[in-house]
């Protein structure tokens, strides 16, 4: 039982590969290199496993893309600050707990990318918003089609599942290609 479901497993991911968007991958590192070459922030959040996506992110493009460079990308999680998230949570809304972060530290041209695996979290979209209001850039990483999230933000990538653990294993792969590549060309 155990080898057929990994196997099934496993196939579906290469599958899901394969339907990665080429277009969509070069578009998400021309936005990651512009932030870099404008010397903006770049603002990662997500709920979740899609948090769990945005911290290890983060921690891939301020050490592992910035490693041993004198330049380097400056880039901030927003769902790291336990404390500020539970005051956001109980004292205004959970819906706000990122968009609050936002309106401290947002500056014209930052990049503002939210991961939603659904692509419908209230709080990655009220702060999405609040970017594009605001002369931020925004990405959004999604899946299950995109939700609401695709149309959002200036620009997307999306997986095209509706597997939460599958399209969080495709983010995972995006992040880490993401990753290898600007630091082998910066």
């Amino acid at each position: 039982m155990a080898v057929e479901f990994i196997s099934s497993y496993l196939s579906e991911l290469n599958k899901l590969s394969k339907e990665i968007s080429p277009s969509e991958f070069d578009i998400f590192v021309k936005e990651l290199k512009g932030a870099y070459d404008r010397e903006s922030y770049i603002f990662v959040f997500g709920n979740g496993g899609s948090g769990s996506t945005a911290s290890h992110f983060v921690c891939d493009m301020n050490k592992g893309a910035s490693y041993g460079k004198a330049k380097r990308f400056k880039v901030v999680c927003l769902n790291d600050n336990i404390p500020t998230i539970l005051a956001y949570a109980n004292d205004v809304s959970y819906d706000d707990v990122f968009v609050e972060q936002l309106k401290n530290f947002l500056k014209k041209d930052d990049l503002v990318i939210g991961i939603s695996g659904s692509g419908n979290s209230n709080n990655v979209l009220k702060a999405i918003r609040f970017a594009n209001d605001h002369e931020g850039k925004t990405f959004g990483i999604c899946g299950f089609g995109g939700g609401k999230l695709k149309d959002l933000a200036q620009n997307s990538f999306v997986v095209q599942s509706k597997d939460m653990q599958k399209v969080e294993d495709m983010h995972i792969i995006l992040i880490h290609c993401t990753m290898q590549l600007l630091f082998k060309d910066l």
